[in-house]
């Protein structure tokens, strides 16, 4: 029974996992990041909540009239 010759596999693994390597580069250069978010200026913008212009008032079950 004739066996496996392997001397090939190591430099077929090594160059599959360089061009991986290089392909997944290339496709991560194509995003473009933000810059760094400490060089922007922090603006505090608050909206009012709905609940907070006017006056409300929960009724709950047991504070109702009986009938």
């Amino acid at each position: 029974m004739p066996q496996l010759d392997t001397t090939p596999w190591f430099i077929t693994i090594l160059s599959m996992l360089i061009t991986l390597f290089i392909l997944f580069q290339i496709s991560i250069s194509k995003f473009s990041f933000p810059s760094d978010p400490s060089s922007k200026p922090q603006t505090d913008y608050t909206k009012p909540n709905p609940w907070e212009l006017k006056w409300t008032k929960i009724y709950l079950p047991h504070s109702l009239p009986q009938h």
